[in-house]
Parts: C-alpha cells; sequence; structure tokens
C-alpha cells in the first residue's frame, strides 16, 4: 500500500470568519481582554449551551480552578474526580490545597463509573467533577442524584465535548457550572482558552471577580484588593477566533461525528478492536476517536502498532495515563495504591487516531487499511 503525506492525529480547522474578526481586532488596536470581541464570544457559547452567563478564561484548567473557588472548595476538602482523565482535572485542585478523589472508568463508556462514587464518599466530600471523556457524555442523572443526597456540588469538565447531549441538555449545562477547554485541537477552538458557564447570577459574578485580579466590579478601579484573584482573562484576538468557531459549531460538530462512523464503518468489525459506546441518551461528539486494542486477538501491543502507524506517516496519540500512576499527584496525597482495572486497560491498550474536523474521507480509509494490513 502506497504511503501518503503525513496524517496529523489533530489540526484546526479555520473556515469561517476567524480572518475577518482577528484582522479587525487588529485594525483597530483592540487586542486585550477589553475588546467587543471577548462579550460577543462569552454570549454567543453561552447560548449555544444554553445557559444564562459564560464567563471567558485564558485556558481550560484555568475554568476549572475558577469554578472551584467561585463555588468555595477550600483547602483539605475532598473532590470526587474519575481516575482516567486529563490531569488538569485535578490541578485545579491542587491548587487550592483540596484533594482529589479517584473513580475507575465505566469499561464502555469510559467515562466516571457512577454506581463507584458513592463508596468514595466522605465528610470532607464536597463536589464532584464529571469529565465527559471524548467527547462523550456522563450519566448525569445518577450522578445529580448523588449529589442531591449528600449535598454536593457539580462541575461538569466539558473540556472535550462542546456541543454534546445529555437528554436533550448542552453538556456544561447540565450542573452548576460547566468548564471548557478552546486548546487547538478541540471541536471548538480560538488558539487557546476556555469558558465557563452557569445558570447562576452569583457564581457569574463570582467569575468575573477572582478572574481579574479581584477588582471591583461595578466600583473605580483604585488598585486596593480584597481577595486573592487571578490573572485568568482571554485576550480579545482569542475571543475573536473563538466567536468565528462558535458560528459554525454544528456544523464542525457533524464532521467529527461523521469522522467516527467513517471510522467504525471499517474497523468495526475487526476482531481485537473496540470503540467507545455511547448511551442511549445521549450524543457523543466524538472529539476523539479512540480505539482500545486487545493484543492476544489483535496479534500486536498498542504501542507496537502506534510505531508501525506512525512508520506509514499516521499519527496517533496514547490514551491518558490514570491519575493514581501520577507521580506529581502521589507526592500530592492521593491515592496511589488502590486498584483501577478499567483505567489500566484503557492507558495500557488505547489509542486515538486523528480526528481533526476536515479529516479527508481517502485519509481515513487509508489509516483503516493500514490498520488491516498490520493486524497479525
Amino acid at each position: 500500500m502506497k504511503s501518503i503525506e503525513f496524517i496529523p492525529v489533530c489540526e484546526p480547522f479555520l473556515n469561517g470568519n476567524e480572518l475577518k474578526y482577528v484582522t479587525d481586532a487588529v485594525q483597530t488596536g483592540w487586542i486585550s481582554s477589553s475588546g467587543k470581541y471577548v462579550k460577543k464570544f462569552e454570549e454567543t457559547f453561552a447560548a449555544y449551551c444554553g445557559t444564562q452567563y459564560a464567563v471567558s478564561v485564558c485556558n481550560g484548567t484555568a475554568a476549572v480552578h475558577l469554578a472551584l473557588v467561585t463555588l468555595g472548595i477550600q483547602k483539605d476538602d475532598e473532590v470526587i474526580i474519575p481516575n482516567f482523565t486529563m490531569i488538569a482535572t485535578a490541578l485545579g485542585l491542587c491548587y487550592i490545597g483540596a484533594k482529589p478523589v479517584f473513580i475507575d472508568a465505566d469499561p464502555d463508556t469510559w467515562n466516571i463509573d457512577a454506581s463507584r462514587i458513592e463508596e468514595k464518599i466522605t465528610p470532607k466530600t464536597k463536589a464532584i467533577i464529571p469529565v465527559h471523556i471524548y467527547g462523550n457524555p456522563c450519566d448525569m442523572d445518577k450522578i445529580a442524584a448523588i449529589a442531591h443526597k449528600y449535598n454536593l456540588r457539580i462541575i461538569e469538565d466539558a473540556a472535550e465535548s462542546h456541543g454534546a447531549l445529555y437528554k436533550g441538555k448542552k453538556a456544561g449545562s447540565i450542573s452548576d457550572m460547566g468548564a471548557f477547554s478552546f486548546y487547538a485541537n478541540k471541536n471548538l477552538t480560538a488558539g487557546d482558552g476556555g469558558m465557563i458557564v452557569t445558570n447562576s447570577e452569583e457564581l457569574y459574578q463570582k467569575c468575573l471577580y477572582y478572574k481579574n485580579l479581584c477588582f471591583p466590579l461595578n466600583a473605580p478601579r483604585n488598585f486596593i484588593h480584597q481577595n486573592i484573584g487571578f490573572n485568568y482573562r482571554m485576550s480579545n484576538l482569542s475571543a475573536a477566533i473563538g466567536l468565528a468557531q462558535v458560528e459554525k459549531a454544528d456544523e464542525y460538530r457533524e464532521m467529527r461525528i461523521r469522522n467516527f462512523h467513517r471510522y467504525q464503518e471499517r474497523l468495526g468489525k475487526i476482531d481485537g478492536i473496540s470503540f467507545q459506546k455511547d448511551q442511549d441518551s445521549a450524543l457523543n461528539v466524538r472529539w476523539m476517536n479512540g480505539i482500545l486494542l486487545d493484543p492476544d486477538i489483535f496479534g500486536r501491543t498498542r504501542d507496537e502498532l502506534v510505531y508501525a502507524l506512525r512508520e506509514k506517516n499516521i499519527d496517533t496519540r496514547l490514551f491518558f495515563t490514570g491519575m493514581h500512576r501520577q507521580p506529581a499527584l502521589i507526592d500530592f496525597g492521593c491515592d496511589g495504591a488502590s486498584a483501577y482495572p478499567v483505567t489500566e486497560n484503557l492507558s495500557k491498550n488505547g489509542f486515538y487516531l486523528p480526528s481533526g474536523s476536515n479529516l479527508k474521507k481517502e485519509q481515513i480509509q487509508y489509516i483503516c487499511e493500514s490498520i488491516k494490513v498490520l493486524k497479525k
């Protein structure tokens, strides 16, 4: 099979008003956080998510941290998170001095296993952060019921799930707060950046206050600060790109889902390969098209396959390493001794294929044929 040009695992797709808006911001001199596109981006994204408020920040990690601060999570509080996630979910807690408590993944959806949450709740537990892994919404009804029972707050880590739906509601809008990322590989990008969405005016005002060094919101700036704040502002340039992206959000969402169906059609019947499963009540927006390998059946290990694909100019990424395997978190005092078998399997045998919105049909065909040829 003839090799083709290198296929990156993901690259941004900018085919809307990005250049027009960024050029306007530059030509008018509004490149900081005070430009008009920041507010437009926030309002448009809130409307897209179906929430009353949105607050832009500089990245997704800042969004999680700021949400925790505004909810009053403090040092030594415990917050439940999935063990299978990007470490950014945990870092916001570490910044505060709160303790991340890990829950293993569901073997089908790869999301937090909601049936295991209650066994980890203690009097110190204050919140749950479900992560919609790779764009697949969590079982929010079960999580909400547990949160209500124990009087816990919920922050949805929706960094990977722009436009995903759970029972008709957009990811991020289903709980107290939702935190998004707009890094370059996300379904919607601003180059970098993040957003918090909420329906609470009180939380909205607190986010505005804390993200901007705790300057007074409705008073002249006298440079006297009553609280410790953060410099988490988004620039007008990033917001200009983000606004253009949201204008085409549904188009990009459908492109990612289309990619998945093409992969599934070509790889779904290969022994030793499995895909992330959806809930009937949810729309998975397929941020990344991950596959889980059974090396005994497929005939190669995950790492052998990844290396062989690289030789064929196909870029991939390994799945997340579990939080219980992170030296930084273990040193912080988190649980590194308990068994998390589902996460271990995902981390050892999972990886994702090229998933950019503008991936061509011929590229997916080449990727799938390459995998078929490499099966022993």
